[in-house]
């Protein structure tokens, strides 16, 4: 909590040291999603599989995501603070100390030219990889795809970023303390690294390359992490979207062997009318080496993964959504009716509701 306090204090102290800049300006936000989901596993500690980490509570009414945030803009300098609850924090930030576990943003930052749009910003921030993040309302589907939830959301370390006049291209170089991690973990000591190229050849179609260089593991190990994150979304019409992304890590299996993971996800949006949007998903994450998620089975994590959703806008602020879900394994990592099985179903609905 007073890790917290002195982040609140840092943005207003930042907020008046940058007074003199005439556009400066402090803004406040917020984001809420509650959600209700039923696995068909009726896991009875009231979790689900250990590879997700959002909407993670079996049968039961649960926050998965709640956000108060204020912004510091100017042309010169800005600053975020972000504080959140619920069991995106509870589950992803479990590894970080206590005091951590309730930051979802945190950064300053600079302008370094007067004339071109290139920024150097430092603290807790979100990821520079996926086209998914932990705000649901921001996502094609209710819950997010496997790679989402195996790679990092957050990170924290330096960023410099370039954004183009005509704001069509973007670029930026990070260092991070890690894979997804505030505080560096023991017995590694040496820096990460990041990189990302975004383009946006029109108001239709983004494509990105994202990339992280670096290391996950004890120094001892001398294992190099590297992995990358590449998609595309196309909108072609203001009713119909595509999403497609593949992803692909490299890394040691054991202190001589490298191995690679990776996993393809096709995502289809559709607009019934304004209010009303359909989507559907399919998905294949392949970790038979077992570097991301551990299942002690022969042919490891190998799940295919579909899902169909659909949203409602009941406003601009507020959406209610609902979506069937349904993985199918390699081996009987899965229990269904109190026995291993390959598949494992869930029901989710939630309401989403964004300031």
């Amino acid at each position: 909590m007073k890790y917290i306090f002195c982040c609140l204090a840092a943005l207003f102290s930042f907020s008046a040291f940058s007074q003199s800049d005439s556009t400066g300006k402090l803004t406040f936000s917020g984001y809420g999603e509650v959600y209700y989901s039923y696995d068909l596993s009726a896991p009875d500690n009231h979790e689900k599989p250990g590879f997700l980490y959002n909407h993670k509570r079996h049968n039961e009414i649960n926050a998965n995501l709640a956000i108060i945030k204020a912004s510091y803009d100017a042309s010169k300098y800005r600053g975020v603070v972000a504080l959140m609850a619920g069991n995106y924090a509870q589950y992803n930030l479990s590894a970080e100390p206590v005091s951590l576990r309730n930051i979802y943003e945190a950064t300053a930052g600079v302008k370094l030219s007067k004339k071109a749009n290139l920024w150097l910003d430092a603290g807790i921030m979100s990821s520079h990889i996926g086209f998914e993040s932990a705000i649901g309302a921001d996502c094609w589907t209710l819950s997010r795809s496997l790679v989402a939830e195996n790679s990092p959301y957050y990170q924290s370390g330096a960023k410099l970023s370039f954004v183009s006049k005509n704001e069509k291209f973007n670029a930026a170089a990070l260092v991070l303390n890690g894979w997804q991690h505030i505080q560096r973990p023991d017995y590694v000591n040496k820096p990460s690294f990041g990189f990302q190229m975004q383009f946006k050849p029109s108001s239709k179609l983004t494509i990105n390359w994202s990339n992280f260089t670096g290391y996950e593991k004890p120094d001892s190990l001398n294992a190099l992490r590297v992995f990358n994150n590449i998609y595309a979304v196309w909108e072609p019409t203001d009713k119909f979207g595509i999403i497609a992304c593949f992803d692909i890590g490299y890394d040691k299996k054991d202190t001589v062997n490298y191995a690679t993971w990776y996993s393809p996800v096709l995502i289809l949006r559709y607009k019934i009318t304004p209010k009303a949007i359909i989507a559907a998903r399919s998905e294949y994450y392949n970790d038979k080496d077992q570097i991301i998620i551990g299942t002690g089975t022969k042919n490891g994590f190998q799940v295919l993964g579909s899902s169909v959703n659909f949203d409602y806008k009941v406003s601009d602020k507020l959406t209610w959504r609902i979506e069937a879900k349904h993985y199918n394994s390699m081996d009987k990592i899965f229990v269904l009716d109190k026995k291993a099985a390959y598949d494992n179903y869930s029901f989710t609905t939630s309401l989403c509701i964004k300031l």
